[in-house]
């Protein structure tokens, strides 16, 4: 499987940095705390290898956004992933990008069922922020230049679920999705999905991507049983990548 280059752009415009930075080979981050995939460093041309140099350049400049250094791996990076495996970064999890086509969810929704909602109401806030989905996660989707929108489920007449969704270059990507623990097993998650494939379509979208993603500081208390999930729904691997995890924030000298 590989991580094509559209792939990856549809991920930072729809997750989008509050600026990205050119050092060297390198293209930063910076995540302002919003996690992994806000903040990861990632050469810019996939197979480069950079010397030892430009990665401490790369660490001090990740480090005086007040950010541990954190480098993306896609195909291609093996030689790259060794350099830093040597120089005690850890394993930071390993991420999935599936898709499907969104005529092959888009369908209509049971009466109150999800909701699509401009800007997140308070109650979405809340269920994402019991996720662990904080501010500065939630302050991400605000900064989607192209068309966004937030999803909230509804069970009887309770608030159950709250998803972000957002198209770039002819896809839609759904992130965030949370369904409140007392409520899964439902069915809530599958329309959640549908819904933000209905909503994509209506915005020229063609495919429906989605993440799942290991031990990486997102989407916490989400992703047991994600593949399962979005497997039945449809949604198939199409590409991969994985983080590397290096030490200290800024000032500090471990890398």
């Amino acid at each position: 499987m590989s991580a094509p280059a559209p792939l990856c752009d549809v991920i930072d415009a729809t997750w989008p940095a509050a600026r990205r930075l050119r050092c060297g080979p390198f293209i930063l981050r910076d995540g302002q705390g919003g996690g992994p995939r806000a903040c990861a460093a990632a050469l810019a041309r996939p197979g480069d290898v950079p010397d030892a140099a430009m990665v401490v350049a790369a660490e001090r400049a990740m480090r005086g956004m007040g950010q541990r250094p954190v480098f993306a791996l896609r195909p291609g990076d093996e030689r790259f992933d060794g350099m830093l495996a040597a120089r005690g970064y850890g394993h930071g999890g390993q991420v999935m990008i599936r898709a499907c086509r969104t005529g092959r969810l888009a369908r209509a929704l049971p009466r109150l069922t999800v909701f699509a909602v401009q800007e997140p109401l308070a109650i979405m806030r809340d269920i994402w922020a019991r996720a662990g989905i904080g501010p500065a996660q939630q302050a991400i989707m605000a900064r989607v230049a192209g068309p966004r929108t937030g999803l909230l489920g509804r069970h009887g007449n309770r608030p159950a679920a709250a998803a972000f969704v957002a198209v770039h270059g002819g896809m839609g990507m759904i992130h965030a999705l949370t369904v409140l623990p007392a409520l899964r097993g439902r069915g809530i998650g599958g329309w959640m999905l549908r819904a933000a494939a209905h909503w994509a379509r209506g915005q020229g979208a063609r495919r429906l991507l989605a993440l799942t993603a290991g031990d990486t500081g997102e989407n916490r208390g989400n992703t047991h049983g994600a593949d399962a999930f979005f497997d039945a729904l449809g949604l198939r691997p199409v590409g991969g990548f994985h983080y590397r995890l290096g030490f200290g924030t800024a000032g500090s000298g471990r890398a």
